[in-house]
C-alpha cells in the first residue's frame, strides 16, 4: 500500500497511472520568413527630369509620377478643364518635380505629361497655357514652339506679391512645363525669374529630345 501511494504521488515512470513517455517540451515551430515589403516602382519620367543645383526638395508639395485621376485630385486648379484636356490629349502618364531654393524664396516646379501624339501634346500644352493669364512672354532660344509667359501679381495676403515666369514645351509626344514662383513684398522691384526657367528650358528640351518619347 505504502508503495503504491509514493508512486501515485511522484509519478514515477515504470509506476502505474504514471507519464511515462509522454512529451516534455513543445516541439520546435518551423523559422517563418517575412515577405519583402512592397515597393513602388519608379515612373521612368523621372530620369528625365531637370532640376537647377542647389535646389532641395519642397516638402509641401507633391513630387513623383501621377496618373490622370491623382493629377486632378491633388495637383490641378481646375479639375473639369484639365480631365477634358487630359483625356483629348490621350494622356497616358505624368511626372512632376517641386524643388525649393537654398533660400527658400523661389519654387521651382517641373512636369512632365505623355500623350498619345507629337500634335495632342502640342494641343495640351496650348490648352495649359491658355488658362494663365501673363502681362508678358519672352524668348527661349533653341526651344521650338515654347509658349511663355511672365506676371507679378497680389497675393491675396497683406503687402505680399508673387512673381511667376513659366514655359511649356513639346518634345515628342511629350509636354514639358516649367514654372518659377517667387513671393516678396509689394513694392520691393519683385521680377519673374525668366533666366532660370530659360537655362532649365533649354537643358530639359535637350533631355527630352535626346530620349524623345
Amino acid at each position: 500500500m505504502t508503495v503504491l501511494v509514493a508512486c501515485a504521488l511522484l509519478a514515477l515512470p515504470g509506476c502505474a497511472g504514471g507519464d511515462a513517455g509522454a512529451a516534455t517540451s513543445s516541439p520546435p515551430k518551423a523559422a517563418v520568413s517575412s515577405a519583402p515589403a512592397a515597393t513602388t516602382p519608379k515612373s521612368a519620367l523621372a530620369g528625365l527630369i531637370v532640376v537647377p543645383d542647389g535646389y532641395g526638395p519642397d516638402k509641401r508639395e507633391l513630387s513623383g509620377a501621377f496618373t490622370l485621376q491623382s493629377f486632378l485630385g491633388t495637383i490641378s486648379s481646375v479639375p473639369a478643364e484639365d480631365r477634358a484636356l487630359l483625356l483629348n490629349a490621350d494622356f497616358s502618364e505624368g511626372y512632376q518635380t517641386v524643388r525649393i531654393s537654398p533660400d527658400h524664396k523661389k519654387q521651382y516646379t517641373v512636369r512632365l505629361f505623355r500623350t498619345g501624339s507629337k500634335r495632342k501634346a502640342q494641343d495640351l500644352r496650348t490648352g495649359f497655357w491658355r488658362q494663365e493669364t501673363f502681362t508678358t512672354q519672352y524668348s527661349v532660344p533653341g526651344v521650338p514652339g515654347v509658349l511663355t509667359g511672365r506676371r507679378v501679381t497680389p497675393t491675396g495676403l497683406p503687402d505680399e506679391s508673387e512673381a511667376v515666369a513659366q514655359a511649356g514645351f513639346v518634345a515628342g509626344t511629350m509636354l514639358a512645363q516649367i514654372t518659377v514662383r517667387q513671393t516678396g513684398l509689394i513694392g520691393s522691384n519683385l521680377q519673374p525669374d525668366t533666366k532660370l526657367v530659360t537655362s532649365l528650358a533649354q537643358q530639359q528640351y535637350k533631355r527630352l529630345t535626346a530620349k524623345a518619347g
